[in-house]
């Protein structure tokens, strides 16, 4: 048996810390102790603004008391109860509320604890549904290079972010991948590019040439994909995508764990974009990040279709965890929802997405920035890399945040998605501290 940790020792090595330089970390920690609106404090009580939404989960501010009262509350009436072969009133609740915010059609809720799970019970959704239809070959499916949908086996595997997938082995079978969206020709680009979206979109049509488009069940993309540095599609892209799936019988998935809930200043994407998908994940802002929740929402004719094969009395869709609807995580989500809707969150956020656009893009008079670009309240800078891959990166976000800003840094790309509560004086608090640290580099 170990010893216990010292009492003065601040960071007790028993912690195993997620997608973390665990050793660096230790050398020189950084703690968020408390955090309230926009703001976090360090565990000196320093204030730091927080510039990425914790991680792109709470647009509507910090530690919202109506959340934090619905969930009391909640706890208090009920728990816990299987969410198997049984109800609460949560979920039903809630996914009506989803389903009005939803593209039209998309009104079938199924839930889940992660971004990973969602994206789990996309695919296996996708499959069964063209099993159940007759068409139990296909079982391919299509990602994009630099995409990333979540850490489970089928999301890493469908996921096109190197390190992600070079540690872990051969992956699932059955994956193909697109070209990515980041290309030369757009550079500096805030917005939708100009340059190569039908192009590249015309890889899925490759795919259907080389494997035959009856092998392929699902495309997934992420309309705008975030963790790599909101690589935002070339105008046309999602339209030709959809175009495709539709002519060879293909689900198209888009992944919205980032991307849903106002971000790109619709309540989707697909909204923001115009392009209806078969099915859309969602996670992080649908409870504002107070609890763990995610989501799937599917067209009604797919529901349908795995539903009514089914036997009478007989489970429909051998799929599920342990935590799917929550008392507790649905009680969050409705509260988050009210605060979306009674704030007008998502049109504050379209309001505020020109004011962030116009800062990234000035960031482009610093020598070391390669490229920026955003849409609605995401965006992102590239660095020239320094000695190695990710240094310059690394020191970028320690500098940050001891000047009092906390962001997100893949590699070597900062990344920016401020809370929809910002006022334009805070937008540019963050922005004064970005542009100091930018100066050192």
């Amino acid at each position: 048996m170990s010893a216990a940790p010292l009492h003065n020792d601040p960071v007790p090595g028993n912690h195993w810390m997620p997608f973390t330089a665990n050793r660096a970390f230790r050398d020189a920690p950084r703690i968020i102790a408390r955090a309230e609106g926009i703001r976090y404090w360090n565990d000196r009580g320093e204030r730091l603004i927080d510039g990425l939404s914790g991680l792109f989960c709470t647009p509507a501010g910090h530690c919202r008391a109506e959340i934090r009262d619905a969930v009391a509350k909640q706890l208090g009436e009920l728990d816990y109860a299987p969410p198997f072969q049984f109800g609460t009133p949560g979920p039903f609740r809630l996914a009506a509320e989803i389903a009005a915010l939803t593209p039209d059609g998309m009104d079938r809720i199924f839930f889940s604890g992660s971004g990973s799970e969602a994206v789990e019970t996309a695919i296996k959704i996708a499959i069964l549904y063209h099993r159940r239809r007759g068409e139990g070959q296909r079982l391919r499916i299509i990602g994009r290079e630099k995409g990333y949908h979540g850490v489970n086996f089928a999301g890493w595997s469908v996921g096109g972010m190197v390190r992600n997938r070079d540690m872990f082995g051969l992956g699932m079978p059955g994956v193909a991948h697109m070209r990515h969206t980041h290309i030369d020709a757009n550079r500096f680009a805030m917005g939708q590019g100009a340059h190569g979206g039908e192009d590249l979109a015309d890889d899925l049509q490759r795919m259907v040439d080389l494997h035959g488009g009856d092998t392929i069940a699902a495309c997934i993309v992420e309309p705008v994909a975030g963790s790599v540095g909101c690589l935002v599609p070339p105008l046309g892209y999602l339209q030709r995508l959809r175009e495709i799936c539709d002519r060879h019988g293909i689900m198209l998935i888009f992944d919205e764990v980032i991307t849903g809930f106002g971000r790109m200043g619709a309540p989707f994407a697909a909204q923001a974009f115009g392009v209806t998908p078969d099915i859309l994940t969602m996670a992080k802002a649908i409870t504002n990040g107070a609890q763990p929740m995610s989501a799937v929402a599917v067209a009604e004719p797919i529901h349908r279709t795995i539903v009514e094969d089914a036997p009478q009395g007989g489970i429909e869709f051998f799929h599920g965890y342990t935590w799917s609807a929550h008392p507790a995580a649905c009680a969050a989500a409705l509260a988050t929802l009210r605060l979306y809707r009674e704030e007008a969150l998502f049109e504050r956020a379209r309001a505020l997405s020109p004011r962030l656009m116009e800062h990234v893009a000035s960031l482009r008079e610093f020598g070391v920035v390669t490229d920026t670009r955003g849409f609605g309240m995401m965006a992102a800078v590239d660095l020239a890399p320094g000695a190695t891959p990710g240094a310059r990166g690394f020191q970028l976000l320690c500098r940050l945040f001891e000047a009092g800003a906390v962001l997100r840094v893949t590699n070597d790309t900062l990344i920016l998605a401020p809370a929809f509560t910002y006022t334009e004086i805070e937008l540019d608090e963050l922005f004064d501290i970005v542009r100091g640290v930018m100066g050192t580099l």
